[in-house]
């Protein structure tokens, strides 16, 4: 009696197939979640870089000033 209640809690073969792809899925989807992650974190990195780079009108007006230079 006791064979055959070991044979039934034990996962068969298939079942055992299933959870290695199971397995496999879970860390592809993952993966894919991380990646997706690095490139928002790149990308808004980048958009911050491009909104703080821009020019101040009133910067060309002081390097002209500090150079002796007449304003525009």
């Amino acid at each position: 009696m006791t064979s055959a209640t070991l044979r039934l809690v034990a996962p068969t073969q298939t079942e055992r197939g299933l959870l290695r792809l199971a397995d496999r899925l879970t860390a592809y989807v993952e993966h894919r979640i991380s990646r997706r992650a690095e490139r928002r974190v790149i990308a808004l990195d980048l958009l911050r870089e491009q909104q703080t780079r821009k020019h101040d009108p009133r910067a060309v007006d002081h390097a002209l000033a500090q150079l002796g230079l007449p304003r525009r």
